[in-house]
């Protein structure tokens, strides 16, 4: 069969699915729906210790977590004289990472002192975006029962579309590259240099106001960045597998939909989890460079 009678045949199907679903369920809305929609991303306390209490975004936080130690530590313990297809793949993303991220931003000598610090925080960011489409037992507000055990349903849900957690490592991010560029030029020096050389009188007022006004508005330009990409695109996902029928309370809509949520659940891990990652990354390399350079 060729590719032309294959996507007629596939299209076919599909149109016969549509059919069969108006058939069957009928076109009419349904008005009797309790869905909601951001009760999915709803973190509900599992174990009340206060300030320490157990959620399902702490639980996303500590696989990510196990993943990045994990990950650093499997690779140390298999670097070999003669790389293997595994080591060529990570000696690969590592010259990468360090000659295009923090190599591009930074003189050698910071580049080697902050490399770790920005290639785990993009594993960590990166396996957080990841295991945010795999579906776990964590929505606690529906349950199912296997066994006499009840078992909570299956749902998508990423630490990183609760902004908490992006807004905490921009804060980390801050500290650290505010810190270098107070070790470089101590703290005078440090603001002096958000106003670009040769700018005086009343005009370097307005800028530095404007340049210190900007520090801080990386903090929501890294953790939103972040935090908005996931959460949007696990709420497509959402409503085109299945949400917009249940809110629309037309089931033939799900059939329509499906497969744009198909082709949006592998655009999100193919190519969102890990750019996103990048960005975040790439930033943080530009910042703690940008901290020491001459021309802050």
């Amino acid at each position: 069969m060729s590719t032309r009678a294959k996507v007629r045949t596939g299209i076919g199907v599909y149109v016969l699915l549509i059919i069969a679903a108006v058939a069957a369920f009928g076109a009419t809305k349904n008005e009797d729906s309790s869905f909601e929609p951001a009760n999915e991303f709803k973190v509900d306390t599992w174990i009340d210790l206060g300030p320490l209490s157990i959620n399902k975004a702490v639980l996303y936080i500590v696989i990510a977590g196990f993943l990045t130690v994990f990950t650093m530590m499997w690779v140390a313990k298999r670097m070999q004289a003669k790389p293997n297809r595994t080591q060529t793949v990570v000696e690969l993303i590592y010259t990468s990472m360090r000659d295009n991220v923090t190599g591009a931003n930074m003189d050698g000598a910071m580049a080697k002192r902050w490399f770790p610090f920005i290639a785990t925080i993009f594993l960590f960011i990166w396996y957080s975006n990841l295991i945010g489409y795999i579906p776990l037992p964590t929505n606690t507000e529906h349950e199912f029962d296997v066994f006499g055990l009840a078992v909570p349903h299956f749902a998508l849900y990423a630490a990183t579309a609760n902004l908490g957690v992006p807004l905490m490592l921009a804060i980390l991010v801050f500290v650290f590259y505010t810190g270098e560029g107070i070790k470089k030029k101590g703290l005078i020096g440090y603001l002096g240099s958000l106003v670009p050389p040769g700018v005086t009188g009343p005009m370097a007022v307005f800028i530095w106001f404007l340049e210190f006004l900007s520090n801080f508005m990386r903090l929501i330009s890294l953790s939103v960045r972040l935090f908005a990409n996931i959460l949007a695109g696990h709420l497509i996902i959402l409503f085109m597998s299945g949400g917009l029928a249940v809110l629309l309370g037309i089931h033939a809509v799900g059939i329509i939909a499906l497969p744009a949520g198909i082709l949006l659940y592998l655009f999100e891990i193919g190519l969102v989890a890990t750019l996103q990652a990048f960005i975040f990354a790439t930033l943080t390399a530009i910042y703690l460079g940008g901290a020491v350079s001459e021309s802050h």
